[in-house]
């Protein structure tokens, strides 16, 4: 193995070697966020490092302005390395201290990190085209540039275009506060418009002539609020109220709006749900005499996870260890926790995983794989490409521990040293476990076997409808 191209030590060796470049992309897209489906410097930036590495470029795919495949190489198998870089809206802060300092109140900021995550997915992209470009290694890598991951669902429309149909393993990751391979599934969601109209009048003068459509919203709340006494415990409806229909009392409301996210652990569940909140909007209606409409917006599948490359995964973090963090980083880790980082906060964070990690300030270690399978109590659209091809992600921990996510004091450290090492070594474990992949086809042949007992057999089903269209969110993304 010492003199393995893909071996572990050889792709760690390409992985050093870029690293620096690539931190330095993550920080680029640190500083210039950009919100869902707008994600147009970070993607120019990317394309064009990647084109320089020798990478083929397609560019608007899936329907996105902002979503683009890099491919390197021919033939197979075809490994796929998948990347996202949205930002959150309203989470602007300076970077490397630990009080709420905004760079510029009402701007996007990083949040949950996807700088690192687009960076490190394209470098572990280019690692593994440099080990196999130095040898001659035939195989195609690629690097999926996803965007509008936190609203809109980019990798779903994706999905939808079939551009992971021809995939034999998929791989990818998420900054954390810990470093492990991720073993679990996550919530299907659904999520709609409810759009209400009726008729105006005046509130005081005829109030018989009116039909308020903001009485339907709220009567469609109650209605949803008594239904989650009869609804799977593991469920999850969420709303707001997106459209009151005005600022006058003195007017009967003849238009109102609510957005509904409606999640369960498998998707047919989610639909099921999704069509009992339905009937009570219909009832809402009916007993305001008004109409309403609904227009799906987003959907996600659950992940199927795949045990075959996870344990391919965990034997490379193993190996690789955990980030090799200076006192530097273990001090100001420490004073944000101090600062900024409630106990709850930090115990809600490593509850999941292991309470004995509440003692620490940067998680020094690799979890073990848990020998049962839990739920993801969150929405991502990985989902869909795990029904399509094998895929697997680790987590690496770029944070404080404690860290809450879609925070300041998570857009604080997303530029700093220590979340440039864990950034490296997710780059470093993808890399790896692809490598594994190319070089030994009985892993992929497991993985696929594997994927196809977890499903059923049954095909992708992409859960957004072929009439809504990305277009069709980007004035909502935010």
């Amino acid at each position: 193995m010492h003199n393995d191209p893909l071996s572990l030590d050889a792709i760690a060796k390409h992985v050093d070697a870029k690293a620096a470049d690539y931190c330095g992309l993550s920080d680029r897209i640190w500083a210039a966020p950009e919100l869902a489906f707008e994600e147009h410097r970070a993607v120019a930036e990317q394309v064009a490092m990647l084109e320089r590495e020798g990478f083929r470029i397609a560019k608007n795919v899936g329907g996105m302005a902002t979503a683009f495949v890099a491919e390197w190489g021919s033939g197979g198998p075809v490994v796929g390395i998948l990347g996202e870089f949205d930002a959150l809206p309203d989470l602007a802060q300076e970077s490397g201290v630990t009080a709420h300092k905004p760079t510029q109140a009402g701007t996007p900021g990083h949040g949950c990190g996807h700088n690192l995550l687009g960076a490190g997915s394209a470098l572990a992209a280019v690692a593994l085209k440099d080990a196999l470009e130095a040898e001659g290694i035939a195989g195609t890598v690629r690097y999926y540039g996803c965007p509008a991951e936190e609203s809109g669902s980019g990798k779903t429309f994706m999905a939808r275009a079939g551009l992971f149909d021809d995939l034999d393993a998929a791989f990818c990751w998420h900054p954390h506060v810990i470093n492990e391979v991720s073993t679990t599934s996550s919530l299907a969601c659904i999520q709609a418009y409810f759009r209400f109209r009726g008729r105006a009048a005046h509130a005081a003068a005829s109030p018989e002539l009116g039909r308020s459509a903001l009485d339907a919203v709220e009567l469609m709340n109650v209605g949803v609020n008594y239904m989650r006494e009869h609804m799977p415990s593991d469920a999850r409806v969420h709303y707001a109220v997106t459209n009151t229909g005005g600022d006058a009392p003195n007017v009967v409301q003849a238009y109102a709006e609510s957005l509904y996210l409606v999640r369960s652990p498998f998707l047919p569940d989610a639909e099921r749900l999704f069509e009992r909140v339905k009937k009570i909007a219909e009832g809402a209606a009916l007993m305001t005499e008004t109409s309403v409409s609904v227009q799906i917006t987003d959907a996600t599948s659950n992940v199927v996870p795949n045990k075959a490359l996870q344990e391919a995964m965990y034997e490379n973090m193993k190996r690789l260890g955990p980030p090799a963090y200076d006192e530097q980083d273990y001090a100001f880790a420490k004073d944000l926790q101090q600062a900024a980082i409630t106990e709850e906060d930090i115990l809600a964070s490593v509850k999941p995983y292991d309470i004995s990690l509440r003692s620490k300030v940067l998680h020094d270690g690799v979890l073990s794989m848990p020998t049962r399978e839990e739920v993801m109590m969150g929405t991502t659209d990985v989902g869909d490409v795990s029904w399509i091809v094998p895929t697997v992600q680790c987590h690496t921990a770029c944070f404080a521990v404690g860290t809450p996510f879609h925070t300041w004091q998570l857009v604080t450290q997303g530029n700093l040293p220590a979340a440039h090492k864990g950034m490296v070594l997710a780059a470093k474990a993808m890399a790896a476990t692809a490598a594994d992949c190319l070089r030994n086809p009985d892993l992929i042949a497991r993985a696929k076997a594997e994927l196809k007992e977890r499903t059923g057999g049954r095909a992708y089903r992409c859960p957004i409808p072929d009439d809504v269209t990305p277009d069709d969110l980007r004035a909502k993304a935010a």
